[in-house]
């Protein structure tokens, strides 16, 4: 079968080889996938840049993808919940990654099955975004009835953020580009903020959550506007020594990661919150609440480019160089 493989870290030149490969066999306890679409993701170019080595240390060559859309071709002995011809989709197991393939074996927990009326392209656009919230929410234990800041809450994150974060009983307060307030508005954000006309620095206080994503200096910012003992997970400031701790990472890794994430533990405890960082995690039990939700609200989410497999290292660089106005997926 055909895969597009990772076959040197470089943080220069992000190019994947497509080449041939064994089809894989399934465990008891896994599922075989016949790819039919794969979402492209920043992770996918961090993990080539050798980024991601200190998480998740892949042997080389390594099939690149982290997100997958398919139909079950095959099931292990152990496996209940699918049966041959499901059309399934999921964050593959972070040990266990390989969408930029025409097949892949995965564990049956990390998958969930795809909402009839979502495409296959669409519902690529979903597990890695939505699973990242899922497990935001739980990290912040955010409780219904209080509020919750999400930063950028027009980009494809955002727009996925706000349902969910709406559907868990939270008060949404969002802010982006004037152009796509009514948009933002209609997802159920309860207040938008258009951030070339008011400062949310300003008007906004006392937040009990906050989804930073965005990262730089709106970290620090995001901070000053939440009530003291809040929680703040960022999805693009950098790991600390909390991660590294939940991550089960080596003594030796938790104390760099101590090291670098220290400026925004020291910034938190000027503001009297919780810093968070988050590296989203497979699991299909959550991904099925998230398609349960979107099929009640049928949430569309946003496409930007579709690319054939064939193109995937030109689909990596639109992601990587290009604006994006949703997600870029690669069609089999």
């Amino acid at each position: 079968m055909k895969a597009a493989q990772h076959t040197t870290y470089d943080k220069k030149n992000i190019t994947l080889t497509v080449t041939e490969i064994a089809k894989p066999s399934i465990t008891s306890n896994q599922v075989l996938i016949k790819v039919t679409a794969a979402g492209v993701n920043p992770l996918d170019n961090m993990i080539s840049r050798g980024e991601v080595k200190m998480i998740v240390p892949y042997e080389l060559p390594q099939t690149a993808g982290n997100e997958v859309v398919g139909l079950v071709e095959e099931v292990g002995s152990n496996v209940t919940k699918f049966a041959v011809g499901d059309r399934v989709f999921g964050r593959l197991p972070l040990d266990n990654i390989g969408a930029f393939a025409e097949y892949v074996a995965v564990d049956a927990q990390a998958l969930a099955k795809v909402p009839d009326y979502l495409t296959d392209v669409e519902a690529a656009a979903v597990p890695l975004t939505a699973l990242t919230i899922m497990q935001a929410l739980d990290l912040m234990k955010a409780q219904a009835g209080k509020t919750i800041f999400i930063s950028g809450g027009t980009g494809g994150v955002g727009g996925m953020a706000i349902p969910i974060a709406k559907a868990k009983g939270l008060t949404v307060i969002t802010n982006g580009d004037g152009a796509n307030g009514e948009r933002v508005l209609a997802l159920g954000a309860d207040r938008f903020i258009d951030y070339q006309k008011e400062d949310y620095t300003k008007t906004v206080k006392d937040v009990d959550y906050v989804l930073d994503t965005l990262g730089g200096a709106e970290t620090e910012k995001q901070m000053s506007i939440m009530k003291k003992g809040g929680h703040l997970v960022s999805l693009r400031a950098m790991p600390n020594g909390d991660f590294a701790k939940r991550m089960n990472l080596p003594k030796w890794k938790q104390i760099l990661l101590q090291q670098v994430g220290r400026k925004f533990d020291k910034m938190a405890v000027k503001y009297g919150v919780h810093y968070h960082f988050i590296f989203v995690e497979s699991n299909g039990e959550q991904l099925q609440e998230v398609a349960d939700i979107f099929s009640k609200l049928q949430i569309k989410p946003s496409i930007d480019t579709v690319y054939p497999f064939e193109e995937v290292n030109a689909a990596l660089d639109k992601v990587a160089n290009g604006r994006s106005r949703g997600k870029t997926v690669l069609s089999f």
